[in-house]
This record gives C-alpha cells, structure tokens and sequence, in this order.
C-alpha cells in the first residue's frame, strides 16, 4: 500500500474557496466511492473535495484504514473527528468522480469531454478562454453553461458575420425557454434576435442577442442598455489587436458593471503572434498578465519592426499560466478516440506553363511601373501586395483544368468532395467547369439564406460537391458528410487551411478525413505549398500560430525574385 495518495488543505483556485486536495491513482479511486460529489483536480491523480462536516466524515474514514500522507498535519488534527460507522459498496464499479451537469434549460446531451468543459466554465466563473480544437463542440458548451447558471441571460454573443444564423440556430435546438416565475417550458426556445443594421434604435428584449464584430462600435450605446449578464466572443482572436475599433468597443461591453461573465471561443486563439494573446486575455480576465507593458517586459521582444515577440524561453512559460487560470485546451486526438485521423497530401499535378508564364510577364511589368510611380514606401508594399495576389492567381487558373479532372476521378467513386479555392475568378470557372455534379456552393458576399441553403444540401446528400471559398467557408459551418477535402488553391496561412480542414473533420465524422493540397507543375506553388503541407501547426502552445506577417513580406519578395528570374530564362 506504499504510496496510497496524499492530503493537503489548499486554495481552489476556481472555487476560491479552502478545499481539501487528494492525489494517488489509489486514493482518488476510492474518493470517487465515497464522495461522487467531488471535483476533479487539474490531473488525471487529483480530486479536490469541498471542506465541509461529511466530507471531513469520508476523509477520516479513508485516512483510518488506509496509509494516507497527511501533509497540512495540523488543519488536519482541528478538522478532524471520530468517524461514524461507514461501509462502502465494493461491488459496484467505480464510477469516477462526478462532472458538472447542464441544467434544466439544457436539451442537448454532453460528452464527457464536453462536461469537463462545462465544469471549467462553472469553475471559472464564466471568465475563461475554450480554446478547443475546431469541430469539439465550443457553441455547445457554452450553452450548456449559460443554461446551468443563474441569472446568466440576457446573453450577448458576438461572432464573425457568416456565423451569426449558425448561433441563432444552435440556440433554437439546445435550449429550453424559461418563463419568469422560473418555469421551464420544453417545447419553447429562447427569444434570440440577430442585430443586422448599424443604424441607431431600440433593440427590444430577448434572452440571447447576436451581432457580428464589425456592427459593435455603431450599435454601443443601443447594447450598452440592454443589461447583457454574459457576454460570449467567438472566434475571439478578432479582438487580438488593442488597437481596433472592435477591440475597444467588446472592451466597453466587457467592462458594464451588469456584465459578469466574459467567455472567449477560438480554436486558434494565437494567429499570428504570441503577444496577441494579452487583448483576448484582458478582457476575459483584466489584469491576469499584468498591464501590456508589463506583459512586453517579462514576455516579449520587439523586432525591428516594433512588433512585440515572445521570447522562445518564456513560451512554455506563458502556455502554463494561461492554461492554469484562464484557458482550456482540448485535442480532437485526445477527446475524441472514435474520430479518425486527419492525412495531408501534397498532390503534384500539371498546369498551362504557357499561360502561365504570359501571366507573371503581365504582372512583372505592371509592378515595376507601379514602382517607378511610386511615392511612399507605403505605395511600393501595395504593389508588392497586388502583385503576390495577381501570382496566386494566375498559378490558380493555370492548373484549373487538371485540378478539375482530380476533382472528378474522386467524384466517380461517389463520394462527397469539398474544394476550396481563395479567388472568386477561380471559384467561378471551378463551379462552371464541375456543373455535371450540380456543386453548391459559399462564396464571399453570399446572403446568409443562400448560404445555409447550400450547406443542407450539401449536408443532406442533394448535392456531393461543395465548392468554398478559403476565406468564406472556412469558420462556423458542418460539412462532415464529406471525407475528401481538396485545395485547388493555397493560402499563406496555415491557419486558414486546417480550419477548412476541420468544417469535415469534426463531431459526427466517421472516417478519416484526406486533405489534399493541389500544387502545379512549373509554378510558384511549390514554394507556398513548403509552408503548409506535412506541417505540424497544432495551435495548442504559445509557439503555433500563422507565419509572422513580417515573414509573409519575406516570402512575397522571395517568389517575386523567382518570377524574374523565370522571365529571364525564357
């Protein structure tokens, strides 16, 4: 019995409350037996038992009979008292120790990873960061907390605009109305309104109100007297800059004194550099990483762009404090062992090297005139910009007809494809090129009925193919149905690619997911494809994230080096 666990008097740093701590494989098994009402600690090892009468009973039950280490010896000696007579029932099976379950408002049905996301809100007084992979369940989560608390409504959520139905629709299915003498009415959802118009006026009353981030410096003072108790940012690094008009009005909200809860949602809540990360956090929780200054001087660095960048030695650092007191990271890997995994390929095919080099002849030229005209250095980077995107472009319709015929070797052994693509050009000859499978599809400016028209018929088998835009179709949508996902354009982003990779590979997929990055011979994607493809960019610590914008410049200046260089070859 050497080493049975030990027990120490300590601070629940989520509780804020004096709680007794038990670790050991052998005596938290036994603490789930006699106190299924305890909480889980911050290992698989640890439970944290509330300090009260008949929990001190259980404990000095457990202490009698088996080797305990008693480390807070003399709190023990004062809080203890003679045991009354207890059996345990050893033929039931150990259940483990109890999670926190959704309340009466709640119509869903939680996974036990999801439950543990719910307890991390309760825990953490809804001023947390879920920074789950994308496809583990955040919306859900969010509203199984809201519906468990007290007076947590009126809710305000605000979320990128091609997300706003999906919330409003999520709102409809998973909770319960609640009347005001308390009564929970199943057959009735929440009232929710989505804020479309930025023009001044009275909003009206509802339990959940629902805008996107661009609409919240007009319509401030409106939600500013609606009397929101919580407030839910989803894909919260939008708020990564301190110095946005979207920044600063979230922060005016936050700050309300009838706000209480401020949850961040994000599967990449680090996008391109550490020091991000402070914005979303002084909002969740003000103060947590000291002022910025403060943050800079014990974090970071500053480049020769004045951009602050976290110090490789304090990246782990970081990572532990905020995952100690603000943030919950969770890995489809290690949540959801039924789901499969997820195989990049990069897929070399043929492309019109003609056209193509006609093209960055064409784009060269214009570049160096714009160049010469050119009277700031601001004016030169947006020709730089211009002329990268004209690249990108022409190496995107240079391969079209090749990554059409890839497209319908897959479509002929009747399976669901997605194809993702960045420009609307390219999106319209893929879509005109493939109209023998009737694609539907999400393009950028799309009204939101149309959109979500395609998404059910992509969802419910009507249509096979869906062609998206990278930028459009890459956050807030369910396209599981497919297990085939094809970029027959790249982004710089990496980012940007796995969150299109995971619209499929999510809750509710079966198989394994095949990405397959499309790049064309004789063309510049090569270069772009080195970033992206069989690259680890797991968001989960301070060091995952995008490329530096600075980085991106580099590589831009990089490949227009390459196109010269091919020029003069010809």
């Amino acid at each position: 019995m050497k080493g049975f666990g030990t027990l120490e008097y300590v601070m629940d740093r989520y509780s804020q409350s004096w709680s007794w701590k038990i670790t050991g494989e052998r005596a938290v098994n036994m603490v789930s037996h006699l106190m299924p009402h305890s909480w889980c600690g911050d290992g698989p090892d640890e439970a944290i038992v509330p300090d009260n009468t008949q929990n001190v009973r259980h404990i000095q039950w457990m202490v009698d009979r088996y080797p305990v280490e008693v480390i807070s010896k003399s709190i023990w000696s004062r809080r203890a008292s003679k045991p009354a007579p207890m059996r345990v029932d050893r033929a039931g099976r150990t259940a483990g120790l109890e999670r926190a379950r959704p309340g009466a408002q709640f119509r869903g049905k939680l996974l036990d990873f999801q439950r543990q996301g719910l307890d991390f809100l309760i825990k953490s007084s809804g001023n947390a960061l879920l920074a789950d992979e994308m496809g583990l369940g955040k919306t859900v989560q969010t509203l199984a907390y809201l519906s468990t608390e007290r007076r947590a409504l009126p809710a305000l959520v605000v979320a990128p605009l091609v997300t706003l139905h999906n919330w409003q629709g999520e709102i409809e299915k998973f909770v319960k109305k609640k009347s005001r003498n308390g009564r929970i009415l199943g057959d009735r959802s929440p009232s929710s309104v989505i804020i479309r118009s930025g023009r001044p006026g009275a909003i009206g009353a509802h339990d959940y109100y629902v805008i996107n981030y661009e609409l919240l410096g007009k319509r401030l003072p409106d939600l500013s007297r609606l009397g929101v108790r919580s407030l839910v940012c989803d894909e919260v690094q939008n708020l990564r800059s301190k110095s946005t008009k979207k920044y600063a009005a979230v922060r005016s909200l936050a700050s309300l004194p009838t706000v209480e809860r401020r949850i961040g949602l994000s599967g990449t809540p680090i996008y391109n550099r550490g020091s991000e990360i402070w914005p979303i956090v002084d909002i969740l929780k003000p103060g947590l990483l000291g002022n910025y200054a403060e943050f800079c001087d014990y974090f970071c660095y500053v480049n020769d762009r004045g951009k602050a960048i976290v110090l490789e030695s304090k990246r782990d650092t970081l990572r532990m404090e905020l995952q100690k007191h603000v943030m919950l990271r969770r890995k489809k890997s290690d949540v959801l062992r039924e789901l499969k995994g997820k195989v990049r390929y990069k897929e070399i095919i043929d492309s019109d090297t003609d056209y193509y080099l006609g093209e960055l002849g064409r784009i060269w030229d214009k570049l160096e005139a714009e160049r010469q005209a050119a009277r700031t250095a601001q004016d030169r980077s947006l020709s730089l910009r211009r002329a990268v995107q004209s690249e990108r472009q022409a190496a995107g319709a240079a391969k079209i007809p090749h990554a059409v015929n890839f497209v319908k070797n897959i479509m002929e052994i009747e399976e669901s494809v997605v194809v993702f693509c960045h420009h609307k050009y390219i999106h319209r000859v893929l879509h005109d090129r493939l109209a023998e499978f009737s694609p539907v599809s999400i393009v950028g400016g799309q009204p939101d009925a149309d959109r979500q028209d395609a998404i059910d018929s992509f969802q419910g088998g009507s249509s096979k193919l869906m062609i998206a835009g990278l930028r459009a179709g890459n956050v807030g949508i369910n396209l599981s149905r497919a297990r085939y996902v094809v970029f027959a354009e790249l982004d710089w982003s990496p980012a940007i690619h796995r969150q299109a990779e995971d619209r499929l590979h999510r809750i509710g997929q079966r198989s394994t997911v095949f990405a397959y990055y499309l790049v064309g011979r004789g063309t510049l994607d090569d270069h772009v494809a080195g970033i992206l493809v069989d690259k680890g960019y797991e968001i989960d610590s301070i060091m995952d994230g995008a490329a530096d914008a600075s980085e991106n410049r580099e590589k831009a200046e990089l490949i227009l080096a390459q196109i010269q260089d091919r020029l003069r070859d010809r």
